[in-house]
C-alpha cells in the first residue's frame, strides 16, 4: 500500500495548519506559487510532510509531521529518528478528523 489518492490535499491541509513551518526547525516554507528571495535556492524552503512511523500507508493525522526538505533528508540518511513523538504531540491536529 501507498500514499491514498487524497494525499495532496491532506498534505496541503497539514502544511497550511503547521502554517508553512517546519515542526523541526521552525523555517517557514514557501507556500504554493510562492517564489523565494533571489539569493535562496527554492528546495530548501521546500515543506514536506513526513510518516513519523515511516509507512505511507498510516495517514493517521498523528503519524504526519510537517518538515523543511533539509529536517526530512536528515531523518531519512540517519536512518533514525530525529522527531521524537513528542514533538508530534506539540502540533494541535485537533482540526482534522
Amino acid at each position: 500500500m501507498g500514499y491514498p489518492k487524497h494525499w495532496k490535499k491532506l498534505a496541503r491541509d497539514i502544511k497550511e495548519k503547521a502554517d508553512w513551518r517546519c515542526q523541526k526547525c521552525g523555517r517557514v516554507c514557501l507556500r504554493p506559487g510562492e517564489k523565494p528571495p533571489e539569493n535562496i535556492k527554492p528546495r530548501a524552503y521546500n515543506l514536506q510532510v513526513h510518516h513519523h512511523n515511516m509507512n505511507p500507508a498510516d495517514n493517521r493525522v498523528e503519524n504526519l509531521i510537517c518538515l523543511c526538505s533539509g529536517c526530512h533528508l536528515g531523518y531519512h540518511r540517519g536512518g533514525k529518528g530525529n522527531v521524537s513523538p513528542g514533538q508530534l504531540s506539540l502540533f494541535d491536529m485537533s482540526g482534522f478528523s
